[in-house]
């Protein structure tokens, strides 16, 4: 039976990240698992094609249960199966967050953790278009640039929202994120450039690393309260048991929390229901759920040259011959971040903006040119759960997002609703808007915009939470150091462990928490802040 120092389950964002650094020391035998395949399809690479993605062999394709404040709904989270994971699906927006959003982390019982610990591994991630800085850093694995072929529109959602009273923001990954930007992007040459472009496929060829695609971790070996290995089916080979020094969970806010409650850990009520036996009580595996959510405002406009265009054989042999063009697009490359009443500490709403129709997670169509803007809640109150469907690794979990339950995040979405039309009003994009098309004219009071929001409301890919990190507190799954409480030889290492979710897209914090998880692993002192930039 072959024994590694380190199994990692999932080679997603984090995944990536960890078999890399821990990788580095040529003793040490790091086994890597995913689920999925390889990053190989069209879809992955081509940008503007991350909603192709959606309900395909790439795609883990989850539902919340009925939504009581949306309608009763399922909501529709999709989740990268394969190498890169959700880096491999996602719109490649590069946002940190705010430093109150860390700050709060140490405050809520994660010493290490406040912005002033995190921001040497942002850094240390980085290899940023715009140079090194205080704030930024160069050489780093991930690359980060400006919009290759961002469409002409921009400039007009630019110029609206400064009219609008949004001010320009030079850098909304700085100190201050208040404003509007044109985001930057994880692409190099008008291509996704996912983790396992930065991390994983660089270093593939490393001989004491060993990467296996096809492979479903059906739950952890435990020994007494230790952690020694993984059970693991793959292909016609039937279950196995792999021996680990150490067992790291990178499977991501769903993955992760089903594969502890699967093995035993979790809270017991919870367990007792699908039949799963005790074998550590940890009440806080699966709570603590979060999401963004968000609504589309769409319009219909003049402009000829939008996203519209994007799938037409010209776009795409632009694409093929120069990796220029729409198809080099994130959709959303305008953001924003503002406050949408007084008081707020920091911005509660994040505009995406982009020409073109976004509605139904990019099902629904249009015929015809159009351009979004799309306020995404992101500081949510609401708090979710997970939990098991049955006993069975192959069954999906069951969650809830509990989304629009709060009356806080209601009023901050009905506010970015209308924050969204103050923006089309003004004159850089009034004079090229044929009509409001969502939620349309006859939505003007609140009550109408309410019933519009709970109808459509959807969320924007990045759960968090239900592995909570905290030294402290009472529904805490890991420690400070990623540690599950209780158990030895096993840490979690994704975005499942953020105990709040930062304000923005989660992509890049949760490439800095496998940068520092890989430091308390290897036990090595974090760069300082004033040599990070040049790691």
């Amino acid at each position: 039976m072959s024994t590694y120092d380190y199994v990692i389950v999932g080679a997603g964002s984090a995944g990536c990240v960890l078999a890399n650094r821990l990788s580095v020391d040529p003793s040490v035998r790091v086994l890597l698992l995913e689920a999925g395949g390889r990053d190989r399809s069209p879809n992955i690479k081509i940008p503007a094609a991350f909603a192709k993605q959606f309900h395909t062999k790439l795609d883990w394709d989850f539902m919340t249960e009925p939504e009581p404040h949306v309608d009763d709904r399922s909501l529709y989270v999709p989740r990268g199966k394969g190498l890169g994971g959700s880096s491999s699906m996602n719109a490649m927006l590069y946002v940190r967050g705010r430093p109150l959003d860390y700050d709060a982390w140490a405050a809520q019982g994660a010493p290490g953790w406040g912005y002033q610990d995190v921001l040497p591994y942002f850094l240390k991630s980085e290899d940023n278009a715009r140079g090194a800085s205080e704030w930024h850093g160069v050489g780093g694995p991930l690359r980060v640039s400006e919009q290759r072929s961002p469409r002409p529109l921009c400039r007009r959602l630019l110029a609206a929202s400064e009219a609008a009273g949004i001010p320009y923001a030079a850098d909304y990954n700085g100190p201050e994120q208040d404003g509007v930007a044109m985001f930057q992007v994880n692409q190099t040459g008008g291509m996704r450039f996912s983790s396992a472009d930065a991390y994983l496929k660089p270093v593939a060829k490393r001989p004491n690393l060993e990467v296996r695609t096809g492979a479903t971790v059906l739950g952890i070996e435990l020994q007494g309260s230790r952690a020694v290995g993984v059970r693991v089916s793959q292909g016609r080979k039937g279950a196995q048991t792999i021996r680990a020094g150490e067992v790291i969970l990178s499977a991501g806010t769903i993955g992760s929390p089903q594969l502890l409650q699967l093995s035993g850990i979790g809270a017991p009520e919870d367990l007792a229901a699908v039949g799963v036996p005790v074998r550590h009580a940890l009440e806080g595996v699966g709570r603590n759920l979060q999401d963004h959510p968000f609504v589309t405002v769409i319009w219909a406009v003049t402009d000829q040259d939008t996203l519209y265009v994007a799938e037409r054989p010209k776009a795409m042999a632009e694409w093929v011959l120069r990796r220029t063009g729409p198809l080099s697009s994130t959709v959303a490359e305008v953001g924003a971040f503002h406050r949408t009443r007084p008081g707020l500490p920091a911005a509660d709403i994040q505009l995406h903006m982009g020409a073109a129709y976004y509605d139904d997670h990019g099902a629904a169509t249009y015929d015809g040119h159009a351009m979004v803007i799309a306020p995404v809640l992101i500081s949510p109150k609401a708090r979710g759960r997970l939990w098991l469907r049955s006993a069975d690794p192959t069954d999906k979990p069951r969650f809830v997002t509990n989304s629009l339950s709060e009356p806080e995040d209601v009023a901050s979405l009905l506010a970015g609703m209308r924050l969204s039309r103050r923006i089309a009003e003004q004159a850089p994009l009034a004079e090229i808007i044929s009509e409001e098309l969502k939620p349309g004219p006859a939505a003007e009071d609140d009550d109408a915009l309410l019933d519009d929001l709970r109808r459509r409301l959807m969320l924007i890919y990045h759960p968090v939470g239900t592995c909570r990190m905290s030294d402290t507190h009472e529904e805490a799954v890991v420690d400070s150091r990623l540690r599950v409480h209780g158990i030895d030889g096993l840490r979690v290492v994704d975005a499942s462990i953020m105990p709040l979710i930062p304000g923005g897209n989660t992509h890049a914090p949760t490439v800095m928490i496998a940068e520092r998880a890989a430091d308390l692993i290897l036990g090595a002192t974090p760069a300082p802040r004033e040599t990070a930039a040049a790691t």
